[in-house]
């Protein structure tokens, strides 16, 4: 330990051990924890106790006066000493005088009123963790009774401190077994130590219990031993508990479904258990006994398992399979659609539970759509997969639910009584639909899907979250559908689609609901950014009134549809898409161009997003070359920049460094990657001399921006800034130094005014500057030091264990005036 932190040291633990001080936050004493847990790892934990003899007297007043400490100081206490006793010397050197005894059994805060409080709970139960780490804790811990104690705290009121005591019991489980008795040939459960033994018994117990809480209780810890502990114990410990997890599937219904399903994936992932023959027997039962909706979890859990038999994978598919087949059989008179698992579409308790209320059928359906939508995406997903019978299926759910099917049975009447206008479907329904798009789908099948998107984007009952996922799975299915041979063109029906999706665009553009519009936005321009350049797109495109309707969300009272209007226009600017607003209703705007219509948006919105926005499209302008910017870019860059730096809002000002940056690349002729469809593409121009890119950022007033920005109060927009600098410094070293720079020009004044702003002076201007004067300060200047300045955090100043100490006491007087870092 430090000379200085152990001068230090007595006066805190005297502080801490009075309860007339006021005590330090808990931020405060979790830094100080982390400090001696630092110590206590790399070195001696009982040198340190000896050369600071103080420690010990504080555990000691918590033992005399626990009543006059504060809980978080006893938690501390309790944590603390269970740090120092991990090590066994330690340990022992703590039991003299029945230190650890007195503070972990009944005479300590066990016994008292402090107890009450769930911080020094969770303390006496974090201090056992930390000391449980030799064998000589676990006769300590029978001989103390915290076996029993840790047993009880499983149902704590506090789910922080239950859920702590649960782990705490797998981890004495696990010490426990690691080391057995001598004269063992091998780790046994049965014939293990007494606190293992105890442990097993009372998890027996809980298994056999009617009572719920000790029933999930018991149940978690198992799942929690198996997943983390994998000893050639464990398969003994199965063995003997088993039978009783099997046993509680023969009730009706099966008790807390859900940890056993987590309990029995956690055995079937186990590399210790897998390779048995029975977990997979298990499994295969559960499925059978569980509810569909119960059972919906397991059978995904299944299909993830890498090593699983194939007839429990066919099983399992059938689970999650069974909802939708028996929507396809009460939709139809005839058969089932070809596809389905053999007992799919015939399962009798899933038809009792789709058909025994409203919230049953919906929370199967929803649960069946959201397992069958994860499991497409992984790579264990079934083969061959039934796409053109959950095309059906997912088409027809949708139709229940806007009422537009047409029952062919009593069923399929009960079904769409059930569903019409249930939101919670429609959305399930619509993801799954979406992650659909990725596999083909036959003809007349897709031809469906297009209708019922567009039935759900034109009808008038769908809310806002169903439109909007309504416009993500258009989008998908567009963007899966086959390309025309030899041409990038969209196929002949998704440009039908489109032409039947554009008015219904247009009309949502009008909605009197800001999500709607906002929903709309950000489908047209993810519309605009894929097929901006595909003349099948233009066409349909230009021939309506959208890209008019979007200009005038410009100025939407709802600041979130201004900025997907700004993103919109942007992207339908770039591809030469964007309308000149006309009409008597906005006559002052006919002359107006779209980028001084930007540029005033960047200038007088009121909210930060709109104008967050427009930097974003300001910046794909420049890269791509749009044909705007493309006249005159410098003018452009100093308008842009005028605005932005003066901005309030941090990314503002970082995005307009980045513009910066974009144009110096320019400048140097290093631009970007463009895009190869852009409306007016400048030649490439050639390398410029740096002294005529540093002529062209001293115009703009550039340094005047990007020096500020070095000492910005958010971190980013000095990093940027930086960023811009180190760039041009670096350049400057590539170009070598021009003849106009070899002088040594007096930039006193300059470094004044910089030292001023550092200081948070930022009322004194920086001048005119000349090139040379800006190479002069750049050279000056340890831009790389910031650099790893800025990238450090927030507390990188001063964050040492003395200076914690420093800190704490200065709050509590105990230090003279100027002693404390207060950092």
């Amino acid at each position: 330990m430090d000379p200085e932190c152990s001068r230090l040291l007595p006066a805190l633990c005297a502080v801490l051990a009075d309860p007339r001080q006021p005590v330090a936050d808990d931020t405060c004493l979790e830094k100080l924890l982390d400090w001696f847990k630092t110590i206590t790892e790399a070195g001696s934990s009982l040198l340190v106790l000896r050369e600071n003899p103080c420690l010990v007297e504080l555990l000691f007043h918590v033992l005399l006066k626990p009543q006059d400490l504060s809980p978080r100081v006893l938690s501390f206490s309790l944590r603390l000493a269970g740090m120092f006793a991990a090590q066994e010397d330690c340990f022992q050197y703590l039991q003299q005088g029945e230190l650890l005894p007195r503070l972990f059994g009944e005479a300590g805060p066990l016994g008292g009123a402090a107890w009450t409080a769930p911080t020094v709970r969770s303390g006496w139960i974090q201090g056992l963790r930390s000391l449980a780490q030799h064998p000589r804790a676990l006769p300590f811990l029978a001989d103390c009774g915290a076996v029993d104690t840790i047993f009880s705290l499983q149902g704590d009121s506090s789910l922080f401190v239950a859920s702590a005591a649960g782990q705490l019991l797998v981890h004495l489980l696990d010490l426990a077994m690691r080391a057995p008795p001598r004269g063992h040939p091998g780790p046994q459960v049965c014939d293990g130590p007494a606190c293992a033994q105890k442990i097993v018994c009372h998890l027996e117990a809980s298994l056999r219990s009617a009572a719920a809480p000790q029933l999930t209780q018991a149940l978690n810890v198992l799942t929690t031993t198996f997943g983390h502990c994998h000893g050639l114990w464990t398969p003994g410990l199965w063995a003997r508990l088993s039978p009783l997890v099997v046993h509680l599937l023969e009730k009706d219904p099966v008790p807390a479904s859900h940890a056993l399903v987590d309990l029995l994936l956690s055995v079937a992932r186990s590399p210790v258990l897998s390779s048995e023959s029975g977990p997979w027997e298990t499994l295969a039962l559960t499925l059978s006994r569980l509810s569909p909706i119960q059972a919906g979890p397991l059978a995904l859990g299944i299909l993830k398992l890498q090593d699983c038999p194939q007839t429990l994978r066919t099983q399992a598919s059938g689970v999650l399979l069974q909802p939708l087949a028996c929507v396809l059989k009460a939709a139809a008179q005839g058969p089932g659609r070809p596809g389905l698992p053999d007992g799919a579409a015939g399962d009798s308790v899933t038809v009792d539970t789709l058909f025994s209320s409203k919230s049953a059928c919906v929370g199967l359906l929803c649960c069946a759509l959201a397992h069958l939508e994860l499991l497409q995406l992984l790579p264990q997903c079934p083969s061959p997969w039934p796409q053109e019978a959950l095309l059906e299926a997912v088409v027809t759910v949708l139709r229940f639910c806007n009422g537009s099917a047409v029952p062919a049975s009593d069923l399929g009447g009960h079904l769409c009584a059930i569903l019409v206008g249930c939101v919670r479907v429609q959305r399930a329904a619509l993801d799954f639909l979406g992650t659909l798009s990725q596999r083909a789908g036959p003809r007349e099948l897709v031809t469906q899907v297009s209708a019922v998107l567009l039935e759900y984007l034109s009808g008038p009952d769908s809310s806002p979250m169903v439109l909007k996922k309504a416009f993500q799975a258009s989008l998908r299915w567009l963007l899966s559908s086959p390309k025309t041979p030899g041409c990038c063109d969209l196929d002949p029906h998704a440009q039908q689609f489109l032409r039947e999706l554009l008015p219904v665009l247009q009309k949502r553009l009008c909605s009197p609901c800001w999500e709607v519009r906002d929903s709309g936005l950000e489908f047209l321009t993810q519309m605009a950014r894929h097929w901006g350049g595909q003349a099948g797109f233009r066409q349909v495109l230009l021939a309506s009134e959208v890209p008019r309707l979007t200009r005038q969300l410009l100025r939407d009272p709802e600041s979130y549809v201004r900025a997907s209007a700004v993103t919109a226009t942007g992207q339908l600017s770039s591809w030469g898409l964007h309308a000149a607003p006309t009409g008597p209703e906005h006559p002052g705007l006919q002359q107006k161009s779209l980028l001084s219509e930007l540029l005033h948006v960047l200038s007088t919105d009121s909210e930060g997003f709109p104008r967050r926005a427009v930097m974003q499209v300001f910046t794909e302008w420049l890269r791509d070359g749009h044909a705007d910017v493309a006249e005159d870019p410098e003018q452009f860059v100093a308008r842009v920049l005028q605005a932005a730096s003066r901005d309030l809002d941090w990314e503002v000002r970082a995005q307009g460094l980045e513009l910066a940056l974009v144009f110096l690349e320019q400048l140097l002729g290093q631009p970007g990657v463009r895009c190869p469809y852009a409306v007016a593409l400048p030649k490439a121009a050639p390398p410029g001399t740096l002294a005529q890119a540093l002529q062209a950022l001293c115009r703009l007033q550039l340094f005047e921006f990007a020096f500020r920005a070095l000492f910005d109060c958010d971190r980013p927009v000095a990093q940027k800034s930086c960023d811009l600098l180190l760039f041009l410094k670096a350049k400057a070293a590539s170009y070598g130094t021009p003849q106009e720079e070899r002088g040594s020009p007096d930039v006193s004044s300059v470094e004044a005014t910089l030292q001023k702003w550092q200081a948070g002076e930022h009322g004194h201007p920086l001048g005119d500057l000349e090139p040379a004067a800006v190479m002069a300060v750049l050279r000056s200047m340890d831009l790389e030091g910031l650099q790893d300045t800025l990238a450090e955090s927030s507390d990188h100043v001063e964050r040492s264990p003395q200076s914690l100490l420093q800190d704490m006491l200065a709050t509590v007087g105990v230090l003279g005036e100027n002693e404390a870092d207060c950092y």
